[in-house]
């Protein structure tokens, strides 16, 4: 493709009619009674799915939308209007909308001037947009799937494979005369598949991708590995006996169980819910939140990866952020808002659904650095635990930051040795505590596949997860057998 930054900038340019004097006159528009801060954001979207379910194409979809979005900043007060037409008349009519909410009398308005276009990174050049790829290989990938997940296992009674891809385009105009662009592909292949044994059935599911190209699920098979990883996953739990109650040493496996981590202590580092100061972490810069073991970034800059950008949704380019360090709170995830009101740097992470919606600060890729302990020396140090490997869906109270998780993988723990595979665990903590309790990190670093989404205040937009295997010296663990049994 081409660089995504000219690329972006000539097709609203050319599809739009749009010129820098009329974001110019916009802008003017949306700052004419005091405000701090306006900004146009410009998205064009296209949009496919395709589904097969019992070995024959169940669904496909195919959508574009479009639009632009009108915020003005005044103080701690935020307007913001959008429009599906992307038409100067429309874009003016949002402006006046979005200044009228977030109106605050007085001051003088300022000219706005527009410079040229400015560089972010590029950090998924592709040769080819995976959206663009045929239909007909697409469908004979999803049949192929079928095929191997069936024919891996004769328990395997359902399998259900998806790709989904989306082509975006974005453009962002602000009042400090900023002008950024850029072209946002990404896709993700799924496979879900269900076990039965003895009138027992159990489901799995795995997946991956990114902002890679199609041909990336064909290099080494690896539409082949997620095939079988999840019916891999089913079998395991067919086997499995029912998880001990109780308070226990858990070790969290590497890669995908980072995801208890994004929603445990993610979120509650957030800007806007420090800056309200409702989350657990607020007020505790340079403390002491977590073991000295624990070094937490998060990171949009990571080369093709589900949750990295160019820019983030305001035009500011992502970068790595350290979050905690060592143990030691270092910093919060912002966007240009709450950054402003905290007196410090927007940090790449103000992120929205769509064009449709208000930016806010989010995660990109959130993961814990590696540390010095090899895996297998954390598995025999535990005379009795659990080893959870991969999770299902969780929950967190932002101000208390408890959370409940459930693990989709989770096995015993005896006498240094992993052993029987257990089903519905869930494990219950508190995200400022658990950090604490980390007793040994892995040298294992490992990102999830590409699968993540997160969702925030009714948005989702697409994140990654990591970490290395982690000991954690006391979590409680919701099951349905005695501790002992």
């Amino acid at each position: 493709m081409a660089d995504p930054i000219v690329a972006a900038e000539r097709f609203f340019a050319e599809r739009y009619g749009l010129s820098q004097q009329a974001c110019e006159k916009t802008l003017d528009a949306a700052l004419e009674r005091k405000a701090d801060y306006a900004d146009l954001y410009f998205e064009f979207r296209n949009n496919e799915a395709l589904t097969l379910e019992e070995s024959i194409v169940s669904r496909t979809a195919k959508s574009i939308s479009q639009g632009v979005g009108v915020r003005v900043c005044a103080g701690d007060r935020t307007g913001y209007a959008y429009s599906d037409e992307v038409t100067v008349d429309r874009m003016r009519l949002a402006a006046h909308t979005a200044r009228a909410i977030a109106d605050r009398h007085g001051g003088q308005p300022g000219a706005v001037a527009v410079g040229a276009a400015s560089a972010g990174h590029d950090l998924y050049a592709l040769a080819t947009n995976p959206i663009d790829a045929a239909i007909s290989d697409k469908v004979g990938l999803l049949e192929q799937i079928d095929r191997a997940a069936r024919a891996a296992d004769s328990r395997i009674k359902t399998v259900v494979a998806s790709f989904a891809a989306e082509d975006k385009l974005v453009m962002v105009v602000n009042s400090e005369g900023r002008l950024v662009a850029d072209r946002q592909p990404l896709c993700r292949l799924s496979v879900s598949v269900v076990a039965e044994q003895g009138g027992q059935r159990q489901g799995a599911s795995y997946g991956g991708g990114g902002r890679v190209e199609f041909s990336y699920f064909l290099e080494e098979e690896r539409w082949r590995q997620y095939a079988l990883e999840a019916v891999r996953q089913a079998l395991v739990n067919l086997d499995a006996v029912e998880a001990p109650a109780g308070e226990l040493v858990v070790v969290l496996g590497p890669g995908w169980p980072g995801v208890l981590l994004h929603e445990a202590i993610g979120h509650g580092l957030e800007g806007d819910f420090n800056r309200k100061g409702v989350s657990a972490f607020s007020g505790r810069l340079g403390q002491t939140v977590a073991s000295p073991l624990c070094t937490v970034v998060d990171d949009g800059t990571i080369a093709s990866r589900r949750g990295s950008l160019n820019i983030d949704d305001e035009g500011v380019p992502t970068r790595r952020n350290v979050l905690i360090e060592k143990g030691v709170l270092r910093g919060y995830l912002q966007d240009r808002l709450n950054a402003r009101l905290m007196k410090t740097a927007p940090t790449g992470n103000g992120r929205r659904e769509s064009f449709a919606h208000i930016p806010m600060p989010r995660m990109t890729n959130t993961f814990m650095l590696a540390g010095d302990s090899e895996p297998q020396d954390i598995i025999r140090s535990v005379k009795r635990g659990l080893y959870a490997v991969n999770f299902g869906g969780g929950q967190v109270d932002i101000t208390s930051g408890r959370f409940v998780f459930s693990a989709s993988e989770a096995y015993l723990i005896e006498d240094g040795h992993v052993t029987r595979p257990v089903k519905g665990a869930t494990l219950i903590g508190d995200g400022p505590r658990v950090l604490t309790r980390v007793s040994m990190v892995g040298n294992d670093l490992k990102l999830d596949a590409g699968v993540g989404t997160c969702g925030k205040d009714g948005q989702s937009v697409p994140v990654g997860v990591g970490m290395p295997t982690i000991r954690i010296d006391g979590l409680t663990v919701g099951g349905t057998s005695a501790l002992g049994a």
